[in-house]
């Protein structure tokens, strides 16, 4: 099974897909009636970007997640992976709220 494989490369696609699941999740719970395209707009040209630091949140949630269960499992290339992506996607989105 796919999900029981120790790699690296792995984890780090998991990573990748895990915040658009859960930023999939924040939009139909906050913002509903809008497109995907839509929610995106308002989320980073929203003023203050409060939406935009409630979006990341539960973005990363979902890496908190599956990384808790994959190191929970001793599957440790893997959650090394997401680890690193949850980095990436975090100093991304950061770059994103403070400079943009």
């Amino acid at each position: 099974m796919i999900f029981k494989k120790d790699n690296f490369l792995l984890g780090f696609v998991f990573g990748l897909l895990a915040p658009l699941i859960g930023f999939i999740f924040f939009k139909y719970r906050n913002l509903g009636p809008l497109n995907y395209w839509e929610a995106l707009q308002f989320v980073f040209v929203q003023p203050g970007h409060t939406i935009l630091t409630a979006a990341i949140s539960v973005s990363l949630l979902a890496n908190a997640v599956i990384f808790t269960l994959y190191v929970n499992a001793k599957i440790d290339k893997t959650a090394k992976g997401i680890f690193v992506a949850t980095c990436l996607y975090g100093i991304v989105m950061l770059l994103f709220k403070f400079l943009g």
